[in-house]
């Protein structure tokens, strides 16, 4: 029986390592995809942070995935990171016309802000989403403190989101920071990836939710366990989440 009241994948369906595990024995980079989707029904489209897909690996992925499967591109990195939003209105239909051939297959676009993104900048956030294509759904998400005071600034931050119908990232990285550990991608995540404050806040219809935790399953189980409160409570609330689950050593 296939996921169907939420969506629930991984940061990337391409990994070698997979084979023999969640890809058959026989599988080749090519049947990564194919095989995936038969398993998740999203996946986080972070290639397209770094550069555009050609035209026609857009269209094999359609033919690769089946109709219920939603990929959930992030901004490339020019609009987020590079220009801060300003300026970008090329790269941005550029980024929108490569994606649109998957039609129905397009989840929620992804816009990851740079830790120096503070509250000064949120009336450039608000210009930028009214310009985004009104087809298409979107969620944001900050890593500056601005925007976990509990006060004027998060709550000026969420309602631009609800104004603009965008849903907020939550990035839940609590399990990864109380991890202990010697093991070398366990040390990299911790210095790489930020240490944020809880928070379930949603203030959309597809609240995204990215956890990153232990290599191991059972040691994430308390959390997991809590996540999957919260995320019960969306659905029963009519909300349809997308769930996304990485870990240190993919």
């Amino acid at each position: 029986m296939g996921i169907g009241n939420y969506y629930l994948g991984c940061p990337i369906w391409a990994n070698k390592e997979w084979v023999g595990e969640l890809f058959s024995k026989d599988a080749k980079p090519k049947d990564f995809l194919q095989q995936y989707s038969s398993v998740f029904n999203t996946v986080e489209g972070n290639t397209t942070f770094y550069g555009l897909p050609k035209a026609d690996t857009v269209l094999r992925w359609k033919e690769d995935t089946p109709s219920n499967f939603r990929f959930s591109f992030k901004f490339p990195q020019i609009i987020s990171h590079t220009r801060k939003l300003i300026g970008t209105e090329k790269e941005t239909h550029e980024f929108f016309q490569r994606l649109a051939p998957l039609g129905e297959r397009l989840g929620l676009f992804f816009l990851q802000l740079p830790p120096s993104f503070n509250h000064h900048a949120l009336p450039v956030l608000d210009s930028y989403l009214q310009s985004l294509p009104g087809e298409f759904s979107y969620s944001v998400e900050v890593r500056h403190l601005d925007f976990f005071d509990a006060g004027d600034k998060e709550r000026r931050f969420n309602e631009i989101l609800i104004k603009n119908s965008v849903d907020r990232v939550i990035f839940d990285t609590t399990t990864l920071f109380g991890i202990q550990s010697s093991e070398a991608d366990i040390a990299e995540a911790q210095r790489k990836k930020p240490q944020m404050p809880e928070q379930f806040t949603t203030t959309g219809q597809n609240p995204l939710l990215r956890f990153v935790g232990y290599n191991s399953v059972t040691p994430n189980v308390p959390r997991l366990t809590k996540i999957a409160e919260v995320a019960a409570q969306w659905i029963e609330d009519g909300k349809q989440p997308y769930i996304f689950f990485h870990a240190p050593n993919d």
